[in-house]
């Protein structure tokens, strides 16, 4: 009689609240919603793969980018050795479950090993022995990946953070000067000549840092560098980018001929900061129904700019599965959550999500 008396008096609540039940299982994923768009991925841990959010990863999205598995430091700690077994893993599941996989990356000013700028006395390489050792790196991350990562980011983050600089004046530039960027597109292309290849950054959309990259692309694209497209990487928050910002971007980039993609995206409810420092006390733990409100209006907003887009995109990527981990747990105020995904803590869609996916 009471088994009888729950269902009777469940029934009705669920089968009015229809979207109640819907957030709870969705009943496609964002991959299906913008399978006529571009394709939609994640950034992945051989973690993720193996636990619970591995469900939701084959549900939701059909490419992946190995957040930190193929990064100069971590596959290839010494100069005559390589750790292939995170970035194998990911992508042997992406070939099980037929999901893109996108290379991230090839050369970067961090995570790069110390033992590659160094001679074997302890001294700074010359130019020529770092660009070999950066021709060997490429030529054999990408080879060994040849026909199974689509695209690459090949040179991430080149440009300075000061506004009156143009590259970030970093090893790779105090060694090589400007060549090392066209060289690390060179040496990918040789390596697998149908990979797209990608020059990837932060901040694309503000507009003093939006001309530099584009210097840089107009640079590259003029030199006859093989370089496919640019990722914008898409760290923001619910107080920016703005749609006029955005939309100039893609215009900007798109002009030169070249595929846009974004590729580490994240809203965080608080503002962009690119300096460490420690919590405040007004920081808190619990994602605030204004903050929620603004982070789904903004997830909508850039949703609907990347619709318009749909000939000049062709790839977005989300920065982390859900609200439970994320980089910005630990960056730049260790400790503080940010909730910038479309997933919550337990892995249910957010009010965003049904934003962004109904259109």
């Amino acid at each position: 009689m009471n088994k009888l008396f729950v269902i009777i008096f469940l029934f009705p609540v669920m089968a009015g609240n229809r979207s109640f039940a819907q957030s709870l299982i969705p009943s496609k994923g964002l991959k299906d919603y913008y399978a006529n768009y571009f394709p939609i991925g994640v950034a992945v841990s051989p973690r993720s793969l193996n636990g619970p959010d591995s469900i939701l990863i084959l549900r939701q999205f059909n490419s992946l980018t190995p957040e930190n598995a193929m990064k100069m430091g971590p596959i290839h700690p010494e100069e005559h050795r390589y750790y292939w077994k995170d970035a194998d893993g990911i992508v042997d599941f992406a070939q099980a479950h037929g999901l893109k996989v996108r290379g991230h990356n090839l050369c970067w000013h961090e995570q790069t090993p110390g033992w590659l700028f160094k001679n074997d006395q302890g001294g700074q390489v010359t130019k020529e022995v770092l660009l070999q050792r950066l021709k060997e790196h490429i030529t054999t991350v990408v080879s060994r990946y040849k026909g199974k990562i689509y695209a690459w980011d090949v040179v991430n983050e080149a440009i300075d953070d000061d506004s009156t600089r143009f590259l970030r004046n970093s090893l790779w530039r105090q060694i090589c000067g400007e060549d090392f960027i066209a060289k690390a597109f060179e040496y990918a292309h040789q390596a697998d000549p149908d990979a797209q290849l990608f020059y990837n950054d932060y901040n694309t959309e503000r507009p003093e840092k939006r001309e530099r990259v584009y210097k840089l692309l107009k640079q590259l694209r003029d030199a006859g560098v093989p370089i496919t497209g640019v990722g914008i990487q898409a760290h923001w928050s619910i107080y920016e980018p703005s749609e006029k910002e955005l939309r100039a971007t893609i215009d900007r980039f798109s002009s030169l001929g070249l595929k846009v993609q974004i590729t580490e995206l994240d809203i965080s409810v608080y503002p962009w900061e690119k300096n460490k420092r420690a919590r405040r006390p007004d920081e808190s733990d619990t994602l605030t129904p204004e903050q929620e409100q603004r982070q789904t209006v903004q997830y909508k907003k850039v949703f609907s700019i990347f619709r318009d887009y749909k000939g000049a995109l062709n790839g977005l990527t989300f920065w982390n599965v859900t609200d439970r981990h994320t980089w910005l747990d630990e960056y730049p105020v260790p400790g503080r959550k940010n909730y910038p995904l479309l997933f919550d803590t337990k892995g249910l869609p957010k009010k965003a999500y049904w934003e962004v996916v109904n259109f």
